[in-house]
């Protein structure tokens, strides 16, 4: 039987037509199913009765003001919220929306309910490092955070780049402003302890911003403010690099060095595209969750579906358990 997948039609930039383009393209190319949740009148055009996506009826949008934890208790007709009943119910296994961020971490954690043993779900992005992709963690989720979610953090990432990126003993080093373990605050201090303390992680010590593309550690752990700075960093530093790059091939010579760099440019540009990896993977909740980039195209809504069913097939939520346990 094919995993299901339930996914906020109504959420995004360019909602519901990318969307239900990437379903389409994830469904054509994946053994999973689709439950797609929206408005049925716009909804059923755009699908034709598809054999593997299914429509779900939810006639209300997430406002972009607001407040997630409110509008998860008191709103039932969100797309958002009827797409993590879904889960909840147990009609589909996983959620990926590219909707509002908020309200997609709120409905998975007050609907679908963290994992046992977890203190607050994390939010994980992958990174193109050197070699091998890099996760970081937490990348957004939660701006305070202790030592010792910071040290269960490790875990949920550990087990992530285990069992969805396939490597093999994975390292993992904590976010600092220095490679000595005594920079940083108390807190900072109590959980390089836990972490260097702990056999059952290849902790490496700590790491530095500069490092975050290096693939000089497999897990990058630190609260979500931090991260999600580093996050968006490292993405605007793509895209200003690849203007720049446009902007100075210029002249007979230049165009000529550029059309035989053009292939070697355009992996190197896949490889950092936000889109490669479908979006961020909340780890620490009793099903999988994807929340995807509103600006998301229909390559990004495809590849969070695919990576949703190989975390459900992998059975991402139970090696966190056990590892976490």
């Amino acid at each position: 039987m094919s995993v299901v997948i339930a996914v906020d039609a109504m959420g995004g930039d360019s909602a519901p037509h990318s969307v239900v383009e990437g379903v389409r393209a994830a469904v054509d190319s994946a053994d999973l199913t689709v439950l797609l949740v929206g408005d049925e009148a716009v909804l059923q055009p755009l699908v034709v009765e598809h054999p593997r996506i299914a429509v779900r009826h939810a006639p209300r949008v997430v406002p972009q003001d607001a407040d997630p934890a409110e509008l998860v208790r008191g709103d039932e007709g969100t797309s958002i919220v009827v797409a993590a009943r879904a889960v909840k119910a147990g009609e589909a296994q996983a959620l990926v929306s590219a909707g509002h961020s908020g309200a997609t971490l709120a409905a998975a954690a007050l609907i679908i309910g963290r994992a046992p043993g977890i203190s607050r779900p994390g939010l994980a992005a992958v990174l193109p490092g050197a070699t091998r992709p890099t996760v970081l963690l937490d990348a957004g989720a939660n701006m305070d955070t202790t030592a010792q979610q910071l040290h269960q953090f490790a875990h949920l990432g550990t087990a992530f780049a285990e069992h969805l990126l396939h490597i093999d003993a994975p390292t993992s080093g904590l976010l600092a402003i220095g490679e000595e373990p005594g920079k940083g605050d108390a807190r900072m201090k109590e959980a390089h302890a836990l972490l260097a303390a702990d056999a059952g992680l290849h902790y490496r010590g700590s790491v530095e911003g500069r490092d975050a593309l290096t693939s000089l550690v497999d897990v990058i752990v630190t609260d979500g403010f931090a991260g999600n700075v580093l996050l968006k960093t490292c993405e605007g530093t793509a895209r200003e690099a690849f203007r720049r790059v446009r902007a100075e091939a210029t002249g007979l010579r230049a165009q000529l060095g550029g059309a035989l760099m053009r292939p070697a440019l355009r992996r190197v540009r896949d490889t950092l595209d936000p889109d490669t990896y479908g979006g961020g993977h909340l780890l620490g909740t009793n099903a999988v969750v994807i929340v995807v980039h509103g600006s998301a195209r229909p390559h990004g809504i495809a590849q969070a579906c695919r990576y949703a069913a190989e975390g459900v097939e992998c059975d991402l939520v139970g090696a966190i358990s056990a590892r976490v346990s």
